[in-house]
């Protein structure tokens, strides 16, 4: 695979320009094709089943875009699919999830850890069982908080809404005495602010958008697969709404986005 060969990247939806996002600080040479399957958020709500069905349709697609690895932006993916994704590819498959957990080790000083995610992804007991297999002591509080996605998918990012539903969920972590806080689910990171301010100064925030993207540095540079273009191309992709995604990701991305085109991803 050429070293210029573009990174895929793919979301249940917009969540995972986060990751894109910190792909293209850290790795600004690089292309990147992103889908979002906007016509199927969430995943969180969804089977396994369904949801590695999904997955594999998407890495179809992304594969006839000639990608050099493919980033699951995701956390609900990951938990599900990326096992099986990465059984059958012949390219790199990065999930968000063990990135994220390290860094809350990394973090947490008195190893009481929470973690907020989708229904799906909280019901799986990843990041519990990956964080108590690297350290048995640490204590793992997870939230399930299923409405952050579509208030994120809907750029309520500052309203009092998402401050009331906030305020809800995180009722139950502050009685937890948790000192650090992964962002299990990739929409989380845009409305981080107001997370922070609700659940208070003293908790860290692990955002693993920014701990995948060094994870994938290091997986290219393992491989030799660091682009050494000066100009990247990106390109998006969304199976519905192209123009309310573009609109969002304008005001989200440090990069202008030009176009996003439908595809049907049901014929992959």
């Amino acid at each position: 695979m050429p070293n210029n060969s573009p990174i895929g990247v793919f979301d249940s939806g917009v969540g995972g320009l986060t990751v894109a996002r910190e792909i293209m600080r850290q790795m600004p040479s690089e292309s990147i094709v992103y889908f979002g399957d906007t016509a199927r958020v969430p995943y969180g709500s969804k089977s396994q089943n369904t949801v590695i069905t999904y997955s594999k349709q998407i890495v179809k697609f992304l594969n006839t875009k000639h990608v050099k690895a493919i980033v699951v932006a995701c956390n609900t993916a990951t938990a599900f699919a990326l096992e099986t994704l990465q059984k059958e590819s012949d390219i790199p498959v990065i999930g968000v999830i063990k990135p994220g957990a390290k860094a809350a080790l990394k973090a947490t000083k008195n190893g009481r850890i929470g973690v907020i995610g989708t229904e799906g992804m909280i019901r799986t007991d990843i990041y519990t069982k990956y964080l108590s297999h690297i350290n048995q002591n640490v204590q793992v509080f997870p939230k399930s908080c299923p409405l952050f996605v579509p208030l994120v998918e809907e750029g309520l990012l500052y309203d009092s809404v998402t401050v009331e539903i906030a305020e809800r969920y995180f009722s139950e972590l502050k009685g937890y005495d948790i000192d650090t806080l992964i962002l299990g689910c990739t929409h989380y990171p845009l409305i981080r602010h107001t997370l922070q301010k609700v659940i208070g100064e003293k908790v860290s925030l692990v955002n693993p958008a920014y701990e995948t993207a060094k994870s994938l540095k290091a997986v290219l540079s393992t491989k030799d697969l660091i682009c050494d273009q000066d100009i990247p191309t990106h390109q998006f992709f969304v199976s519905d709404g192209a123009e309310k995604f573009k609109a969002f990701a304008n005001t989200i991305l440090p990069c202008d986005v030009v176009e996003t085109d439908d595809v049907n991803i049901e014929q992959y």
